[in-house]
């Protein structure tokens, strides 16, 4: 199974009421940075079978875009496992309730997103070796019930070199809904 990474694009400071930030959009720089991980993904020839967001709406809309611009046409399906503050035992069983798919995008917010992506790929004691900024994505391949393999994670700048780059192609561009 492919596991793809999102961390939510830019959505500016956090609101001090929970309810509030909650409801927190991405900002001008995060639409940017989401149709630039959907673009460089595009690029790549990404396909998923699912894709799961944290129900948080700074969350939500980065997924929104990001699948428009691979051609993803289900629905995003928003999932507690991805919340701020799930545990690891939670994202576990969520990659459980998918294990039958061949790829799936998962996206989610800090601290949990770099937690589970180090978890997943180090042994106890290593959960700071691979960092998720706003609007980085990176690509894990699961290949046992406790093997996993870093295939790339890319910071923000690298996918808006990437999507540069393939803006100057031939590929068609995607088209939106």
């Amino acid at each position: 199974m492919d596991i793809y990474f999102l961390r939510h694009a830019n959505a500016g400071e956090a609101k001090f009421s929970s309810t509030k930030d909650a409801k927190r959009p991405i900002d001008k720089l995060g639409i940017e940075q989401s149709h630039d991980v959907g673009r460089a993904l595009a690029a790549l020839d990404t396909a998923v079978d699912v894709i799961l967001s944290s129900p948080l709406r700074r969350a939500t809309q980065t997924a929104a875009v990001v699948a428009n611009e691979i051609g993803y046409e289900d629905k995003v399906i928003a999932d507690a496992a991805l919340l701020p503050g799930a545990s690891f035992q939670q994202f576990r069983e969520l990659l459980v309730r998918h294990s039958r798919k061949e790829a799936i995008m998962v996206v989610g917010h800090n601290p949990s997103m770099t937690e589970f992506l180090n978890r997943i790929l180090f042994a106890e004691g290593r959960h700071n070796a691979v960092e998720m900024k706003k609007g980085s994505v990176a690509r894990v391949e699961k290949v046992g019930r406790r093997t996993a393999v870093l295939k790339w994670c890319m910071p923000p700048k690298a996918v808006r070199l990437i999507q540069q780059a393939s803006a100057s192609s031939s590929r068609p561009k995607t088209v939106s809904k």
